[in-house]
C-alpha cells in the first residue's frame, strides 16, 4: 500500500497559463526537486534562473511535429504509472531506465479561447490538446503515488514539496473533471459547430458550480447548488454581476432567468419592465421611461410584485430605483445601474441587484433540458417570433394599428407565461395574466379576475381589460374562452389557430365585432 505522504522529488511543469508557475517552480528547486518542462514553459523557467531538465533530454527523444509530439513517450508515462511497492513494475523501471515521476503540473491548449476569438478551423484544431490530456489521466489514475495539478489555485498545496494521499485525491479529481470539461467542449464544437447536428448521439455537457452550494432548493428539504453554463457563447444570470444583497436562493435563480428571458424580447424596445413571481410574469409594460414601466407594471397585479423579481431593458436610474424601493423585492436584474441607483438600494441590504450588461438575444439558438424519470428530454429553444407579413386576420373586422400593437405584445408576454397562457394588454402594459391552469377558460376568467381587482385596489373606473388585445398560447379548442374574454371587455384576439372548431371561433368573433388575428405559432410552456 503507498504510504500517505509522497515526497516530490521530480516534477514535469508543462502549462499553457504561465501565471504563478515560476514562483511554484522556485518553491519546489528551493526544496530540492528536480524541474522537468516543454518548450515555453521551460524557457519561462530558465529566464527565471532556475535549472530545468528539457523532456526531450528526460525521453532521449526530440520535440517533433511542431510539439505535438513531446511527451508521449514511455519514459513519461512509465514514470507516471508505475506503481511505486509492486515489484515487477520497479523491475521494468530499473530494466528500461525509466524514473518516477512524482508530480505533473499542467494546463491545456487554450481550446475554448481560440474559439471565443473567431479563429479558423484549422487554428481551432490545432488547439487540441494531445499530451496534456494524456499526462492528466495518466497521474490521476495513479494518484496513490503521483500529484496532478491542472488549476493555479492549487500551487500552494503542492510548493511545499510533498503530498498527503488526501491531497492527490481531491487534486486528481479535479484533474478528471478538467478533462472531461475539455474533451465536452471539444466534442460540442464539433458537433454544434463544424458538423452543424442539431441532436448529436451524444449530447456533450459542461456545466461548472458557480460558489457553494445553494442554503436549499425548491423546499428546505432539497439540497441544491448552481451550475453554470462555460464556454464563449455562456451569458446569462449566471454570468451576472451580483452587486449587492444575500446569496441568491435556488427560487431567486429561476426566477431571475426567467425575468431575464421575457426582458429579453424587449432588448431594443422602449424602456421596459418585466415583474415575475414563481417564474411567471405578474406585471409588463414599455413607456417613456423606466419608472413609468415600473409603474404600470406593478399596477398590473400589485399583490404578486410583493417579493418577486424586477427586470428592466435600460440601465437602472435613480427614479426607477426610488420606485422599485417602495416594496419588498427580491431581485432587480439590469444591464448596468447608476451611481444613484447603487446607492438607493444599499439601503436595501436583502435585495439583490445583478447586472448583466448586453442582454441575451431572444432570438439565440440552443437547447434546452429536462430531466424526468430515467433521462432528459432535451429541445431546441423557443426562440420563435412572428413579423406582422406572419400573421393572418380571419376575422371581418381588421385590428386598429393600436389593437395590433397590443396584441403583438400581449403575445410576446403570452410565450413566458405557463400554459395554459392568456394575457390581456392595453397601451402596451399588461391588464391581466392567466397562468398554469389545467383549461384556456379558466386561465381567461383568472386574468380577467385579476385586472377587475387592480382596478378596485387603484381607483380606476374600470379595468384595462376594457378595450384590450388578449393573447392565448394556444388556439382555442372551444368559443367558451373567447367569449369569456369578450365579457372582460377585449375587442382583439391574437392566437395560433389550428383548432378543429376555429371556424366556431371565429363566427363568434366575428359576432362579438372581435378582431382576430392566427399567428400559426404555439408557444407552451409547461
Amino acid at each position: 500500500m503507498p504510504t500517505d505522504i509522497v515526497p516530490i522529488r521530480r516534477a514535469l511543469l508543462s502549462v499553457s497559463d504561465k501565471i504563478g508557475i515560476v514562483d511554484l517552480a522556485k518553491a519546489l528547486a528551493a526544496q530540492g526537486v528536480e524541474l522537468v518542462s516543454t518548450g515555453g514553459t521551460a524557457t519561462a523557467l530558465r529566464d527565471a534562473g532556475l535549472t530545468v531538465r528539457d523532456v526531450s533530454d528526460l525521453t532521449g527523444f526530440p520535440e517533433m511535429m511542431d510539439g505535438r509530439v513531446k511527451t508521449l513517450h514511455p519514459m513519461v508515462h512509465g514514470g507516471l504509472l508505475a506503481v511505486r511497492d509492486d515489484a515487477a513494475h520497479a523491475a521494468a523501471m530499473d530494466e528500461h531506465g525509466i524514473g518516477a515521476i512524482d508530480l505533473v503540473v499542467v494546463n491545456l491548449y487554450p481550446f475554448a479561447q481560440t474559439v471565443a476569438k473567431g479563429a479558423g478551423r484549422d487554428e481551432i484544431i490545432e488547439n487540441i490538446d494531445i499530451g496534456g490530456p494524456s499526462m492528466v489521466r495518466s497521474a490521476a489514475k495513479n494518484h496513490a503515488f503521483v500529484a496532478i495539478v491542472t488549476d493555479p489555485a492549487d500551487y500552494a498545496t503542492i510548493a511545499r514539496g510533498e503530498t498527503t494521499l488526501e491531497e492527490r485525491r481531491k487534486l486528481a479529481a479535479k484533474a478528471l473533471a478538467a478533462t472531461a470539461t475539455y474533451d465536452s467542449m471539444i466534442a460540442s464544437w464539433f458537433a454544434f459547430a463544424d458538423q452543424g447536428e442539431r441532436f448529436p448521439q451524444t449530447l456533450p455537457l459542461v456545466l461548472e458550480r458557480s460558489g457553494e452550494e445553494l442554503r436549499y432548493g425548491e423546499n428546505p428539504h432539497q439540497a441544491a447548488a448552481f451550475y453554470a453554463t462555460t464556454g464563449p457563447a455562456a451569458r446569462g444570470i449566471g454570468q451576472a454581476r451580483q452587486v449587492q444583497g444575500k446569496a441568491l436562493s435556488y427560487n431567486n435563480l429561476n426566477d431571475a432567468d426567467a425575468a431575464l428571458e421575457l426582458i429579453a424580447e424587449f432588448r431594443d424596445a422602449d424602456p421596459t419592465c418585466v415583474i415575475v413571481k414563481h417564474a411567471n410574469p405578474c406585471g409588463v409594460a414599455i413607456a417613456a421611461t423606466l419608472a413609468e414601466a415600473y409603474e404600470a407594471a406593478f399596477a398590473c397585479d400589485t399583490v404578486s410584485a410583493f417579493g418577486g423579481i424586477i427586470a428592466v431593458n435600460r440601465p437602472l436610474d435613480a427614479a426607477t430605483a426610488q420606485a422599485i424601493t417602495g416594496i419588498f423585492t427580491e431581485v432587480v436584474v439590469a444591464p448596468d445601474a447608476d451611481a444613484e441607483a447603487v446607492e438607493l438600494f444599499a439601503a436595501k441590504k436583502n435585495l439583490r441587484l445583478l447586472l448583466t450588461g448586453e442582454l441575451p438575444d431572444a432570438r439565440r439558438p440552443g437547447l434546452t433540458a429536462k430531466s424526468i424519470t430515467g433521462g432528459w428530454l432535451v429541445q431546441s429553444r423557443d426562440n420563435g417570433s412572428i413579423d406582422d407579413d406572419a400573421l393572418r386576420v380571419v376575422t371581418k373586422r381588421q385590428p386598429s394599428p393600436q389593437e395590433l400593437a397590443d396584441c403583438r405584445f400581449a403575445w410576446t408576454v403570452a410565450k413566458h407565461v405557463k400554459s395554459n397562457a392568456i394575457v390581456y394588454a392595453k397601451d402596451g402594459a399588461t391588464a391581466g395574466v392567466g397562468a398554469g391552469q389545467m383549461n384556456r377558460l379558466e386561465s381567461a376568467r383568472i386574468a380577467a379576475w385579476k385586472a377587475k381587482d387592480a382596478a378596485d385596489k387603484a381607483g380606476w373606473a374600470e379595468p384595462r381589460t376594457i378595450g384590450s388585445a388578449v393573447a392565448s398560447d394556444a388556439f382555442f379548442p372551444f368559443a367558451d374562452g373567447l367569449l369569456a374574454a369578450v365579457e372582460a371587455g377585449a375587442t382583439a384576439i391574437i392566437q395560433p389557430g389550428g383548432s378543429i372548431r376555429d371556424d366556431e371561433v371565429i363566427a363568434a368573433a366575428d359576432q362579438a365585432g372581435l378582431a382576430m388575428i392566427f399567428t400559426g405559432m404555439r408557444h407552451f410552456r409547461h
